[in-house]
């Protein structure tokens, strides 16, 4: 089901069907009439609260580039004992704001990334789980008595570990991320490590040092997608819109030759965890 982090696609539909109409209407004016639908006061302002949202469904946390996910791999389901999956439920830290839930639902398993809506998995293995509507694969590491130690996730050619954590730590980090996001406040910090990260990026030689080992990884990885933010030139202003679901800070970077959005945060020590870059404005 579509919400306002479709907004563009919404505008593109209402374009379509009144010109199928006869009825003209511009791409900006249909941005516009979007953004009343959902009561705001122009399409910047919704552009700006979906910049803080985020987009819709599971996404790793790793630099991703702008480019078109590949198509999702067909994969042949199998059917698990719901016991054994009684072994899987729980949660499972992926950094200092984020929590992976994992709860059975009937022969399948629901997961939920903090911030984020729950997505359906279903078996290819015993241990091994993928969704549908999302590119994503989680393989869970079990110990002697089947019990879940820990579990990968497999999202946008990164592989991303996850330990068990209980339930009262779970806690913890889901309270410390809700008052991020009700304070809406920039971490110190965050704005000159985006910028580092960008000029590192441009440069071809980014700080690997300065990221978590999961981060750094991806970024490697990633690196032939993210030089043409080169292009873009030179840093102009950096402008903090706001927290993001998952305790990110949410910034605009305006460059001499166009814009991006990112989204970044650093762990207790100082170091970049999170990441992520989309095109702007």
């Amino acid at each position: 089901m579509r919400d306002f982090r479709d907004a563009k696609a919404m505008a593109q539909t209402l374009r379509e069907a009144l010109g199928a109409k006869s009825i003209p209407l511009t791409h900006s004016d249909s941005l516009e009439l979007i953004a009343k639908l959902f009561g705001q006061r122009d399409w910047n302002t919704l552009a700006a609260r979906i910049q803080v949202a985020g987009p819709p469904g599971m996404s790793a946390h790793a630099a991703e580039p702008a480019a078109e996910s590949p198509p999702i791999a067909a994969r042949q389901e199998i059917a698990v004992d719901p016991a054994a999956l009684d072994n899987y439920s729980g949660f499972y830290q992926l950094n200092d704001r984020a929590v992976f839930t994992v709860t059975p639902d009937g022969h399948h398993l629901v997961m939920k990334l903090t911030g984020q809506r729950s997505v359906r998995f279903f078996a290819e293995s015993a241990t091994e789980f993928f969704a549908k509507i999302v590119d994503a694969q989680v393989s869970f590491v079990v110990g002697p008595d089947g019990r879940a130690t820990s579990l990968v996730l497999h999202q946008n050619g990164g592989d991303i570990p996850m330990p068990r954590i209980d339930a009262a730590t779970a806690t913890e980090i889901a309270d410390q991320t809700a008052e991020r996001v009700k304070n809406q406040s920039a971490s110190p910090g965050t704005e000159a490590a985006l910028h580092r990260l960008i000029d590192g990026i441009a440069s071809g030689n980014p700080d690997y040092n300065e990221m978590s080992p999961a981060l750094a990884a991806a970024t490697r990885k990633q690196m032939q997608w993210l030089q043409p933010l080169a292009d873009l030139g030179n840093i102009q202003s950096i402008r903090f819109l706001g927290v993001g679901e998952q305790g990110e800070d949410v910034y605009s970077v305006r460059h001499a030759n166009g814009a991006a959005h990112w989204r970044i945060a650093l762990d207790d020590k100082g170091i970049i965890s999170t990441a992520w870059v989309t095109p702007g404005p």
